[in-house]
């Protein structure tokens, strides 16, 4: 029975993909900051909750070596992310911050810890989720979207760094998805000269995919064999 390591599983993509692996056969460690508050992954067989706060060094460390000491993982899943949707100037230091820490440094942080593991199995994979935002340039998503496209270089270097270990990194760039990723921007303060653009722009999105087609794409780029 093979193994996944997913981050930011108590909801949206990150759920939808531990309920799909796990109908297909394989052991799922599913990780959230408050895994005692989830009451359907916990019902599943073979489905471990681990405490994870991608933001926190040492719990990241902690549930990383739990995993690897119980399970032999064999794919990790880096989906936790934050999202604020608003004009650069109505950001704190605080906002950007959460963003830069929990979109790119929590990624290359948990996926630090999983290195020499896959190293020394010479096998491994990892999936990064990032977005079209990774891609693309839209207004009011500089923060996040520098992030993503953050992630998706580092990927790319990552990838051929590894690959002399037999250990994979793949990328998955969800358009918008309906979820509650932008849930948080009730911690902006709106700017009153940007509102009539920023409603505008936020009006014209419309999220097509829903987690579950998301969760589709990543357990494909875990099976079909492919770099």
């Amino acid at each position: 029975m093979k193994t996944v390591f997913i981050t930011g599983a108590s909801s949206g993509i990150g759920k939808a993909t531990a309920k799909l692996f796990q109908s297909q056969g394989w052991h799922v460690i599913a990780t959230m900051r408050h895994p005692e508050k989830e009451t359907e992954l916990s019902q599943l067989e073979n489905l471990t909750l681990l405490p994870l706060d991608i933001t926190n060094i040492e719990q990241i460390k902690s549930a990383v070596e739990k995993a690897t000491s119980l399970f032999n993982v064999d794919v990790v899943v880096n989906n936790a992310g934050y999202g604020l949707m608003s004009a650069l100037e109505a950001f704190t230091d605080e906002n950007i911050v959460r963003q830069v820490e929990t979109n790119f440094l929590g990624t290359v942080r948990v996926t630090q810890a999983f290195i020499a593991y896959f190293r020394e199995a010479k096998n491994g994979l990892f999936i990064n989720v990032t977005s079209i935002g990774g891609h693309t340039s839209f207004p009011f998503t500089s923060i996040y979207n520098g992030t993503k496209w953050a992630v998706e270089g580092w990927s790319e270097c990552l990838s051929i760094e590894l690959s002399m270990f037999n250990v994979g990194v793949k990328t998955v760039a969800p358009s918008a998805t309906k979820t509650e990723l932008f849930s948080h921007n009730t911690d902006l303060t709106p700017l009153p000269f940007y509102n009539a653009v920023e409603k505008k722009m936020l009006g014209m999105i419309n999220p097509d995919s829903t987690p579950e087609e998301i969760a589709d794409v990543i357990y494909e780029a875990a099976t079909d064999n492919k770099d």
